[in-house]
């Protein structure tokens, strides 16, 4: 039965690939979705382009398993020499936008939910999310569904880890700063030039050093993204525009380390764009983890942020692919990836569920 849902899987895959799903477009891979569950029989739902199924024989009485992973891209960048729309097979890679991340993670998923869908006295039920806006973290993404599917207790997050288990990633702020200064005309003396004065700014955040560190996720790491000011060449400019991105440990809240910036940075004002993607983590001593370990898979911290952020249960991040892989051009995963996917799947739910 393995072997037909990893083909049936990597069919899918190449279809998605073939089908642009930008974040908030992904109505006609919902579709696809959608008609690939109706093949096995899968009893689904469709909430705008979130869809999302439970195995048969749910039970109100147990806990429940959250399988998710999502079904939309960032656009193609400029550097791609394949086309990105193209499903192209080459030296065992499967080249596509979307095929790393994280179209292998979700059929890798969805062919281990029908692979239990059937199963009579699971410890667990099971819940999937084929999720819509996760790289944009959307209003209509696995967000939205919280309220719609059953309560959950613990969840697997399909992305890119190579099948080792992330059981702890940081959350994400991102901030808008502004300095200001004196505006004047550029042939005159000005002492209060807000471009000078950035200097100091840019390295105050290049220097500033949140105090806690974490096992799982290191230090806090501040980056100053973006800067913005000036509209003509002869007119000093009274403000200038930061974007500042903070991936978030698990040692603070979104809320503190806010606080902690608008109190600390010398700058006239710095305004968190949201507060809600949150780091999140996993026991390590909760049998999802322990089934992994003893399975041979290693644990670490991941730096980037997915649907996890929006979790208050505790998740693990696990799937095929590697992260390095993702955005970038040529994007591909390996077919024994997939392929090795899911049977680390099976097996990690065969130790925890049945």
């Amino acid at each position: 039965m393995i072997e037909k849902l990893t083909k049936d899987a990597i069919s899918l895959l190449k279809t998605l690939i073939e089908t642009q799903s930008f974040s908030s477009e992904e109505d006609v891979t919902a579709a696809h979705i959608e008609k690939w569950f109706q093949r096995y029989d899968i009893d689904f739902k469709r909430t705008k382009n979130n869809v999302w199924a439970v195995n048969k024989h749910f039970d109100d009485s147990k806990p429940t398993l959250l399988l998710n992973s999502h079904h939309d891209t960032v656009k193609p960048n400029s550097a791609y020499t394949k086309n990105p729309f193209r499903a192209i097979v080459e030296d065992g890679k499967l080249y596509g936008l979307g095929s790393n991340d994280a179209g292998g993670c979700l059929v890798s998923l969805m062919a281990t939910f029908v692979y239990f869908y059937n199963h009579h006295d699971l410890k667990y039920n099971l819940v999937i999310v084929a999720s819509a806006e996760e790289e944009s973290s959307g209003p209509n993404g696995l967000n939205s569904m919280l309220s719609v599917i059953p309560k959950i207790d613990v969840a697997i997050v399909g992305e890119p880890t190579q099948m080792n288990l992330a059981v702890a990633e940081k959350g994400l702020v991102v901030f808008d700063a502004v300095v200001t200064g004196t505006p004047s005309h550029a042939a005159h003396p000005n002492n209060d030039n807000v471009i000078y004065k950035s200097i100091d700014v840019l390295q105050w955040f290049r220097d500033f050093k949140f105090e806690r560190g974490s096992e799982t996720l290191g230090d806090v790491k501040l980056t100053v993204s973006q800067i913005s000011a000036g509209k003509q060449h002869n007119a000093v400019p009274a403000d200038l525009s930061l974007v500042i991105d903070v991936r978030v440990n698990d040692a603070y809240s979104n809320r503190e380390v806010a606080d902690i910036l608008q109190k600390e940075a010398p700058v006239t004002s710095i305004i968190p764009r949201s507060l809600r993607l949150n780091s999140s983590c996993i026991p390590l001593d909760h049998d999802l983890v322990k089934a992994g370990i003893a399975m041979g898979r290693t644990t670490y911290g991941s730096p980037t942020l997915s649907d996890q952020a929006v979790l208050s249960c505790p998740s693990l991040k696990l799937g095929p692919g590697d992260s390095t892989r993702s955005h970038s051009a040529d994007e591909f995963i390996y077919l024994n990836e997939i392929e090795e996917g899911i049977k680390i799947y099976v097996e990690l739910l065969n130790g925890v569920i049945v």
